[in-house]
């Protein structure tokens, strides 16, 4: 097994007024060559966006974009014609494949709207751009890891081109469960939206992410009432 870990403290940030921002790896302004990537994991970037404000119409080509709001909400507008608003408790999946342009904004005027924004390889280039959102069922992660993103279209969850499984659960504390990973070479990335968290001996935090590998499982314990993403993810495209 081996083991990366990335504290909250050592991510890289910045504000720009209108978005704060964190960056687990390495993105626009902020660039460590030690944090690139963990396997297809490419972007984990924790944001906070003023009311009234977002992202304005922008392209992405083959990448697979998940957005997953932990407050307030979206507006979402793109080049296929989708638009929609996503709320704390939705996901949102872009296959950007030969290219999208998109906007995100915040939904309300004056209240900030929290988001975590991931994007991983894409397994197949070129493919056609495609969006999907959908609405998690809370009562399913009460200690419970829910599945909300995978490579089938027909499995529970989202869907997206990469053999990546993702899952969130909300946990009381001491509660303890075991991970099996759903693919041989693939590894597992825990990001602690909140709470505290042990993970085969490592402690966690808020906002502390972990990279897991060469394993073919992994075991949490609950070390306060915690609200977690799990990656599992290839290690190689």
């Amino acid at each position: 097994m081996k083991k990366v870990i990335h504290k909250s403290n050592t991510r890289g940030s910045a504000d720009h007024g209108w978005l704060k921002t964190n960056h687990t790896f390495s993105f626009a302004g902020y660039y460590n060559p030690d944090r690139i990537h963990f396997g297809v994991l490419r972007v984990i970037n924790d944001d906070i966006i003023a009311g009234g404000t977002g992202f304005g119409t922008h392209p992405h080509d083959n990448m697979e974009i998940i957005t997953i709001p932990i407050s307030g909400a979206l507006e979402h507008n793109d080049s296929m014609g989708n638009h929609g608003v996503i709320n704390a408790g939705d996901v949102q999946v872009m296959s950007a494949g030969s290219g999208i342009e998109h906007s995100e904004y915040n939904a309300n005027d004056e209240i900030d709207a929290s988001i975590l924004q991931i994007w991983l390889f894409t397994k197949t280039k070129d493919v056609e751009p495609r969006y999907q959102q959908i609405s998690l069922d809370k009562t399913k992660m009460q200690n419970n890891l829910l599945q909300i993103v995978s490579p089938n279209p027909d499995d529970e969850g989202t869907w997206i081109h990469q053999d990546a499984w993702f899952f969130m659960g909300q946990f009381e504390k001491e509660k303890e469960l075991q991970y099996r990973l759903k693919k041989n070479g693939n590894g597992v990335y825990i990001f602690v939206i909140d709470g505290k968290i042990d993970v085969d001996g490592e402690k966690l935090s808020k906002r502390d992410g972990i990279g897991i590998w060469e394993t073919e499982s992994i075991t949490l314990h609950i070390a306060e009432n915690s609200k977690i993403l799990l990656m599992d993810i290839p290690m190689q495209n």
